[in-house]
């Protein structure tokens, strides 16, 4: 019950409670953007992206969810168009990719490919295989030497 309360609090005051939330706010950004390629997230991509986070973090409970629900939230504002959108999400992380060098070492191409096994229609995997590459490109761009 108490650690269920701890999570609500941190997710409604994540900038201020949690530490290093940009960076978590950049990879919630990453794979939102890989998801909303091609539309609503599936189960398989759901279970995907619990499976990553929990890599990312090393297996930080917590945080990993934080991570999942920022990129429920970010896909959900896509979705019913409430403030965001697929260009201007697309936008905020070159945006972010450029202003902060050490950011373009959070884009992880292996990872962010993996979503594409969840995919049935040919169209879509194009698609966010197009995504993935432009990422790619603000990797190899914006990439600290």
């Amino acid at each position: 019950m108490i650690k269920r309360l701890r999570r609500k609090i941190k997710k409604v005051f994540r900038e201020l409670l949690l530490y290093h939330n940009s960076s978590l706010e950049y990879r919630a950004k990453l794979f939102t953007l890989v998801i909303a390629s091609t539309g609503e997230m599936s189960s398989c991509e759901e279970q995907l992206l619990e499976e990553l986070s929990c890599t990312v973090y090393n297996e930080d409970e917590e945080r990993s969810e934080i991570l999942v629900e920022a990129v429920k939230e970010y896909l959900d504002k896509i979705i019913t168009n409430n403030g965001l959108d697929f260009d201007h999400l697309i936008f905020q992380v070159e945006k972010e990719t450029k202003a902060v060098k050490r950011f373009s070492q959070k884009i992880n191409i292996d990872e962010l490919k993996r979503f594409q096994a969840c995919i049935k229609n040919e169209d879509d995997k194009i698609y966010q295989q197009r995504v993935i590459e432009y990422l790619g490109r603000l990797k190899e761009q914006y990439g600290s030497v």
